[in-house]
């Protein structure tokens, strides 16, 4: 079978030893950020609405709540700490897609891809917008994304695709004369449809902004369950209750509150590395200068970044599922995984053998079979929630924000009145065949990868079915 680029130029391995040896299990950007603390609830309160969840999701609603409604009261209730799982983790890519990329989308709802479209952009621009509107440092850069081939089927679909003033195709020498690489084959520079943001900064600032607005936010908090009464919805934690006219569950991959969506996410793991600051000479070697985010177009995919203190974060490819479909703390330490993105982080950049990682970290995605979030109402219309972004949802959390907010009033807006919002998608099966459904699906993917892209019975068939799995 062919080799990708990763097997025909593997890094020394005493080098992959030297640039894990100093790296602790911790995640950069909450290392990089300082968060205000929350008490947990305790007793009862009353609110006009609950969010339960404080990830970029609830954040989100919260503030766009405030926004259609400065006069109302709005409680959110956080398991944990605010930004703890995923909107800490995650690459900080903020891409203006909301339908995780255009092929995607235009598969599933080709008649709203132009309308999907604007909205992604404008929502994306309203992002910029209220971080300017509020002071959110979160370090915003307005870089975009290059999508990187690193063979050559994957040029030939790069120089394919649109080109035009935000599309910026780049064959090898152009983009190595940018990025220096040996693996780059060519490259497609979206110079406006991304920002890249930091992870953590962005949810500790949108908490920030929704606590002064009036927002009660709740740490520790664990909700075990949602109920109707007479006069709206009860939210129960361990140690009190929220009662509320109305509710959102935005609780991203943890498991639904609603029996109905259990099976709709599986939790797959990804896995990342960050490195020591570059040095100048480091840094002078690979170029890189605008600083945009890149992202390679296998199945398999490696995305990366630079940070404000020149470190760069590179994750991907290993998209794990584990046995039974839990979320668990054990399963972010992966050794062979963090391994193979060293190995791959100096083959890409060989310059810079003889760094060193310092943070090695992992978290869970909410994948759902159509890859993008999906939406709905439950408790007489009093609930809405959201949930299945698989990866792409720093952007489209705000969105889905927005929708929800539209469910809960009944408003017929053209956000709610999306196929795609109205849509369902396809639920995974239970285990134990989930678990052999997904790593023949993992397989599957990973032979396409080696095999010039093309897609086996099996992928083929589940493309006809709109299922699917993805990172």
């Amino acid at each position: 079978m062919p080799q990708t680029a990763f097997e025909r130029m593997p890094a020394p391995a005493a080098a992959v030893d030297h640039a894990l040896s100093a790296a602790e299990q911790r995640v950069f950007w909450l290392d990089d950020a300082t968060a205000e603390r929350h008490d947990a609830l305790t007793g009862r309160i009353d609110t006009d609405l609950v969010v339960v969840g404080g990830g970029y999701a609830g954040l989100w609603t919260a503030l766009l709540a405030t926004e259609r409604d400065p006069g109302a009261r709005v409680t959110i209730l956080e398991a944990n700490r605010i930004g703890w799982a995923a909107s800490g983790r995650n690459g900080g890519f903020c891409e203006a897609s909301l339908t995780h990329g255009y092929d995607n989308g235009a598969s599933r709802w080709p008649d709203e891809m132009d309308t999907l479209e604007r909205m992604g952009a404008e929502n994306l621009a309203e992002i910029a917008a209220t971080a300017e509107r509020y002071g959110i440092r979160a370090d915003l850069e307005h870089t975009g994304v290059v999508k990187i081939a690193t063979e050559e089927y994957q040029r030939r679909q790069l120089a394919s695709a649109r080109h035009d003033d935000r599309h910026v195709f780049l064959d090898g020498p152009d983009l190595r004369a940018m990025i220096s690489s040996p693996t780059y084959r060519a490259g497609l520079w979206d110079r406006d449809g991304n920002i890249l943001v930091h992870p953590a900064k962005l949810a500790f600032e949108l908490a920030r902004v929704v606590a002064e607005r009036g927002v009660r936010i709740f740490e520790r908090s664990r909700v075990t369950g949602v109920r109707r009464v007479d006069r709206g919805v009860v939210a129960t934690t361990e140690s009190g209750a929220v009662h509320a006219d109305r509710a959102v569950l935005a609780t991203n991959v943890f498991p639904s509150l609603l029996t109905r969506n259990r099976l709709m996410t599986v939790p797959v793991y990804d896995y990342v590395l960050a490195t020591e600051p570059l040095s100048a000479g480091q840094r002078a070697e690979i170029g890189w200068e605008d600083r945009q985010g890149l992202a390679d177009i296998a199945n398999q995919f490696h995305y990366y970044r630079q940070t404000a203190d020149d470190r760069i974060v590179f994750g991907g490819y290993d998209a794990v599922y584990h046995p039974g479909g839990k979320v668990r703390e054990r399963y972010e330490d992966r050794p062979e995984s963090f391994r193979r993105l060293a190995e791959h982080f100096l083959t890409t950049f060989p310059a810079l053998e003889g760094i060193r990682f310092t943070h090695r970290w992992a978290g869970a995605i909410d994948s759902c079979s159509r890859f993008c979030a999906f939406y709905g109402t439950s408790h007489g219309g009093r609930v809405a929630h959201a949930a299945g972004f698989t990866g792409l949802g720093v952007a489209a959390t705000r969105f889905a924000g927005n929708v929800m907010l539209d469910l809960l009033d009944g408003a017929k807006t053209e956000r709610a009145s999306l196929q795609m919002v109205r849509e369902r998608p396809t639920p995974f099966p239970p285990e134990p065949a989930a678990t052999i459904g997904i790593n023949a699906v993992r397989w599957s993917m990973d032979r396409a990868d080696h095999r010039e892209g093309k897609r086996n019975l099996l992928l083929r068939t589940l493309d006809a079915l709109g299922m699917g799995f993805d990172s």
